[in-house]
């Protein structure tokens, strides 16, 4: 029997949700509070931990540090601390910068750290010219975590706003270990329309067509000519994200 190359293919609702996940996907700020049952906690980071990774090294840690409320504190501390600095940096933008709410750090049902893990420069494989795919499989890994938590109707955010070496500190990482995301999870209200800094006038998605090149930097692909901004595809369709 002739293989048929469709059969790999998901059916139309599977596709179609799988769409839906990376349309709707925020990167939320607003919590409501509440808990993630520890089987869905448990199945988001089944979820993360089969992220890709350059030469399979999984340089993912992740702690958990939701029932620490003393330790959120520092956190937050940490969090607000670079906050400061960053709209010192921002110049003329500072002000616009300081209104905008770039945690929830607090209102989150669970908190999670993200760490490159120590050791990792024993893998060669994939990094002896691009060392830093560490850090691209670790955010492979955690928007595996972020498309699941949407998919089970929990928000999350990625904040990358702190000094590495003071987080460090306060979870007790090992050398060479570094934090890189801290992970606010759990139930939401509701979910933003369009991405928060897109709606507060922040930044817009580029349109497609001016990040696909084609042969060459800079060189038009003409194949996709009229596609719209921030479109991603439904099932077949697009709509704007």
């Amino acid at each position: 029997m002739a293989a048929d190359p469709q059969r790999p293919a998901y059916g139309d609702g599977d596709r179609a949700a799988i769409y839906r996940a990376i349309r709707e996907r925020r990167d939320m700020r607003h919590f409501a509070g509440g808990r993630v049952a520890p089987e869905v906690l448990s199945r988001l980071l089944r979820a993360a931990h089969h992220a890709p990774s350059v030469g399979f090294m999984q340089p993912w840690r992740f702690i958990r540090v939701s029932d620490d409320a003393a330790l959120r504190e520092r956190l937050q501390a940490c969090v607000e601390a670079e906050r400061q600095r960053t709209a010192q940096a921002l110049g003329e933008r500072q002000s616009a910068f300081l209104q905008l709410k770039v945690e929830g750090l607090r209102d989150a049902a669970e908190l999670l750290v993200v760490a490159l893990a120590d050791g990792r420069d024993a893998h060669v494989f994939g990094r002896r010219t691009l060392p830093q795919m560490d850090l691209a499989s670790v955010a492979c890994a955690i928007q595996n975590l972020w498309l699941a938590a949407r998919a089970e109707g929990l928000g999350m955010g990625w904040v990358s706003m702190f000094e590495p070496a003071a987080v460090g500190t306060l979870l007790g990482l090992p050398a060479g270990a570094e934090p890189v995301a801290l992970l606010s999870l759990g139930p939401v209200h509701d979910f933003y329309e369009e991405p928060m800094l897109q709606r507060e006038r922040w930044a817009r998605r580029a349109p497609l067509a001016s990040v696909v090149f084609e042969g060459a930097w800079g060189r038009p692909a003409e194949w996709l000519a009229g596609e719209g901004e921030g479109e991603v595809e439904r099932g077949g369709e697009t709509t704007d994200a």
